[in-house]
């Protein structure tokens, strides 16, 4: 039978992106792209956000494409955010239809019409993008925040090289373990997400994955869920320190919701290890699919 360390490696590997996944993602990135080159000046385009930081999970979907103007479009930054926008959004309607291109904050998500079969997988398709204009600010960007009315800065490097420091710094189990979290709010128990953006949990992940690694997926899950419960009311600032605090994009509402469920969350991995001290190995086992979801093996 299949070992629980055993089960959350294969787990682990399951929700890794691999070759056939970043050649569809590079290839709609190139399709949008020559198609936003015939209505806007653009100076480069690039994959960013989670996908970048390999901290995105299955199945592949709203991966942050930034679109950089070039000077002549500086127009746009003299004016409201949602102006930009709007015009990204309708470019992407005439090229896309009206169902598949959806105006957000700050990006227009384009759908692909891929679905995700009973096991999370898409065939190695992208489901969709997140199309992101911006601008260069110095060695950092200014991207549209429609909910701000205003202009933002950002700098996805900065939070890949943050990611990458706590990777170092966790045993290289950093990242596997922050996907795992995400898969757990990515996965329909509950209705909406959890916790909403998901970067808050990568965020929160940096603080409260507390190196070096324990040995145990199962015992940092555990720690990890109580202290996220105990931690969601904080104010969680960007880790690049330039934009509004990630938490932000919480109320007080669904702050109060996601820390329920994050303890609800915490007691149901009690139990699961309370099975594995009782040596019942495969009950541990669909315990942990139930908790996470289809991509966590049986075997």
């Amino acid at each position: 039978m299949l070992s629980i360390d055993g089960a959350f490696r294969k787990f682990k590997s399951r929700l890794e992106l691999n070759a056939k996944e970043q050649d569809n993602a590079s290839a709609r990135q190139k399709e949008i792209r020559e198609y936003i080159e015939t209505k806007f000046k653009i100076d480069r385009s690039f994959l960013t956000g989670s996908y970048a930081r390999w901290t995105k999970t299955k199945p592949l979907k709203d991966v942050d494409i930034f679109f950089v103007l070039k000077n002549s479009e500086k127009h746009y930054r003299d004016k409201s955010p949602a102006v930009i926008l709007d015009d990204f959004h309708a470019a992407l309607i005439e090229k896309y239809g009206t169902d598949k291109a959806r105006c957000q904050n700050r990006s227009i998500n384009v759908d692909f019409g891929v679905r995700a079969d009973g096991d999370d997988n898409t065939d190695y398709r992208v489901i969709s993008l997140d199309v992101v204009p911006a601008f260069d600010a110095g060695d950092d960007f200014e991207i549209p925040d429609d909910a701000l009315g205003k202009w933002i800065k950002t700098n996805p490097q900065t939070h890949a090289t943050k990611a990458v420091e706590a990777q170092r710094a966790f045993s290289n189990e950093w990242k596997g373990l922050v996907r795992m979290v995400k898969y757990w709010n990515n996965n329909g128990r509950h209705g909406d997400r959890p916790v909403k953006p998901s970067f808050l949990l990568e965020v929160m992940c940096m603080q409260c994955l507390h190196a070096p690694w324990g040995g145990s997926f199962e015992r940092e899950l555990q720690g990890l869920f109580s202290t996220l419960a105990d931690r969601i009311h904080e104010t969680w600032p960007d880790p690049a320190g330039l934009g509004p605090p990630i938490s932000d994009g919480m109320d007080t509402a669904r702050k109060r919701r996601a820390e329920q469920l994050l303890r609800e969350a915490g007691r149901d991995i009690d139990a699961i290890l309370h099975l594995g001290r009782r040596g019942q190995n495969g009950d541990a086992l669909k315990a942990w699919r139930a908790f996470f979801g289809t991509k966590f093996p049986l075997s």
